[in-house]
């Protein structure tokens, strides 16, 4: 178990606070037992961001874990295990909230393009405030229902970390996803029930198991396609 030490929140991410040791670490294997490597300065600024969720979280409740180590494995770590599900060059994170998983993946595909949807304005005034800091010129941030999004074009890949159901997701975001795309649900347990109640229209490509390290609890993800 690591030992956290107190280290100062940056403004930024450009060298204006050193980096914590420990959260360091614990991304740098994790990163590792995934085999992913991430383009140079994503390590830096995922530190950066988490410690920005830290220190927004303490007033704006944005997430409910409080500890910055879990963060990295329950956070980072568990969104980057989706990066080879992703197809780009256009991403669309519905319901994002404090941009999960949209914010990691974007700092590890920075050639695509990633909007950031979500309708609670707390959570995008939080990001459109990461984005600046950060220096993510790859990331839009939209404050917005999913129902009530209509962008100027579609998405390769529709994703989602905290759609409650599998139908509900499809039946409102399946029309921002292009023909020839995929629309990604990330869950916990293998859904069972979720999977037999898809509605007309699409079809489920696959089920992968992720493994995210430090994480002893079940994930899955569920890839959908169009049949329409």
């Amino acid at each position: 178990m690591y030992k956290r030490k107190k280290s100062p929140v940056s403004a930024g991410w450009g060298g204006r606070a050193p980096p914590d040791i420990p959260l360091s670490v614990m991304l740098a294997e994790g990163l590792q037992q995934m085999g992913l490597r991430l383009p140079e300065g994503a390590h830096t600024r995922m530190l950066a961001y988490i410690a920005l969720l830290a220190k927004w979280n303490r007033a704006y409740n944005l997430t409910a874990v409080r500890d910055p180590l879990q963060m990295v494995t329950r956070h980072l770590l568990d969104s980057l295990t989706v990066t080879p599900y992703i197809k780009g060059p256009r991403v669309l994170d519905v319901g994002t909230g404090p941009g999960l998983p949209g914010i990691p993946l974007a700092l590890a595909l920075p050639e695509w393009r990633f909007v950031l949807l979500d309708s609670n304005r707390k959570k995008t005034r939080f990001l459109i405030h990461v984005v600046a800091e950060l220096g993510l010129t790859n990331v839009s941030v939209e404050t917005a229902r999913v129902e009530e999004y209509h962008p100027a074009q579609l998405f390769d890949t529709v994703i989602s970390r905290a759609f409650s159901e599998l139908s509900e997701m499809l039946v409102a975001a399946g029309r921002l996803c292009r023909p020839a795309g995929v629309m990604l649900a990330m869950k916990g347990e293998y859904p069972v029930a979720e999977l037999a109640a898809v509605p007309p229209g699409f079809m489920v490509a696959g089920v992968y198991p992720l493994h995210v390290p430090g994480l002893d609890v079940a994930r899955h993800l569920v890839c959908v396609t169009t049949t329409k």
